[in-house]
């Protein structure tokens, strides 16, 4: 049964029962989280699923409050609380891709801990409470300002946390501020700070955090599932399907404005490295060129695997001829570097084109290229070979250097 008292004609909850509730919700929240997220654990949501565990074990040793074991509990119980405002704004850190560790974390407890301690933690629940009051309103006004400036993409899923956990903050700020002014005891602090409104406004925070935790979670997965289907398992390029979409709507956007170029390659005799030396020496080939050619291409440029020994890159914006220095820089890259069993990598065959002066035609424009590799193939392959659209029913090429 929830024990309640009367004071001055309002119900107030017993401290012992608010524990009880909200230690309840806690371990409901930390259990939802682990079942809904099993398989994918981003790393913000190890910071967050922390966060959780830290809140509820902090909660746990407030249960002891009152009791003979209270110089044993009240110290490390706010030490907890602390921690896990600090380890919200960790996650928060994470989701932003910025670094962060156990030793960041560690100061603000460990101050916590001493201050309560050392403040007559045997016969005051309230021991150090300005410090512990003040460096949970800095933790987590730290995460609101972390989760405010996450990417666009979170924008949806963190706005709300971050406004949860700023307010959060705001509340504790005031918490503090009324400790100082009128004591633990004051009449405005038990009935605007006091275990009951603190345990509504820890529950908001929470329930927000578990929810956006898991929302983003579940983006993560969508995104990773969405990954596996766009990209080449063995390469991590594009695959085919996804390159042609992804080209098409180039040229249908921005792209048919200022044009763009497109590259056909082809590694030489690559069979014969397959028969000769195995599938791991020629998948060690694939794997080679398709990091030759991310790194010299644009992050706004489209590089994916045609099929087989084929791929196939579009430049937006791209003449030709930096379309065919961009072939010639990606053989250079691939010939300095090693195979992992001291094997040449084989040369690359190329056929580019560029857009013409009519409508931009992705298929066209495979087509020329198409016929420009072969040409390349014609002439004794390591080469490049480029294609000017209008051309393309003329039998001369261009060679590339």
């Amino acid at each position: 049964m929830i024990a309640v008292s009367m004071q001055e004609g309002a119900v107030v909850l017993d401290p012992f029962s608010v524990r009880m509730v909200l230690g309840a919700v806690i371990l409901t929240l930390i259990v939802l989280s682990c079942v809904s997220s099993r398989r994918l654990r981003p790393p913000f949501t190890v910071w967050w699923r922390a966060s959780l565990c830290l809140f509820f074990a902090g909660n746990c040793a407030f249960l002891l409050n009152g009791t003979s074991l209270l110089a044993w509990a009240s110290p490390p119980g706010k030490a907890l609380v602390v921690a896990g405002a600090f380890s919200v704004w960790a996650g928060a850190r994470k989701l932003r891709d910025r670094k962060v560790s156990a030793w960041h974390l560690a100061p603000a407890p460990l101050i916590t801990y001493v201050a309560s301690l050392t403040d007559t933690a045997e016969s005051s629940i309230w021991s150090g409470g300005l410090v512990y009051l003040g460096l949970t309103a800095a933790g987590l006004g730290m995460s609101g300002a972390e989760l405010w400036f996450a990417k666009s993409t979170h924008s949806r899923a963190t706005k709300f946390l971050a406004l949860t956990a700023a307010l959060t903050s705001l509340y504790y700020l005031g918490r503090a501020i009324t400790f100082v002014l009128e004591g633990p005891d004051g009449n405005s602090f038990r009935t605007y700070f006091g275990y009951a409104p603190a345990a509504v406004v820890h529950l908001i925070l929470l329930v927000s955090l578990s929810f956006t935790m898991n929302a983003l979670s579940n983006n993560h997965l969508i995104t990773k599932l969405r990954e596996r289907a766009e990209r080449d398992h063995l390469t991590g390029l594009l695959n085919r399907g996804a390159f042609l979409g992804l080209a098409a709507k180039e040229l249908a956007g921005p792209a048919s404005q200022r044009g763009g170029a497109l590259i056909l390659a082809d590694l030489d005799y690559f069979k014969a490295v397959n028969d000769e030396h195995g599938h791991a020496a020629g998948d060690a080939a694939l794997c080679a060129f398709a990091e030759a050619c991310t790194a010299s291409v644009r992050s706004t440029d489209l590089v994916g695997r045609y099929g087989g020994e084929e791929f196939i890159l579009f430049l937006p914006g791209a003449t030709q001829q930096r379309a065919e220095a961009i072939a010639s820089e990606i053989s250079h890259r691939l010939s300095a570097m090693e195979d992992p069993d001291g094997l040449p990598f084989p040369t690359v065959s190329y056929g580019v084109t560029s857009t013409g002066i009519e409508a931009p035609d992705l298929d066209f424009m495979i087509k020329v290229a198409d016929a420009a590799l072969y040409s390349a193939k014609a002439q004794g392959r390591n080469r490049v070979v480029g294609a000017d659209p209008v051309e393309i029913s003329l039998p001369e090429f261009h060679q590339g250097p």
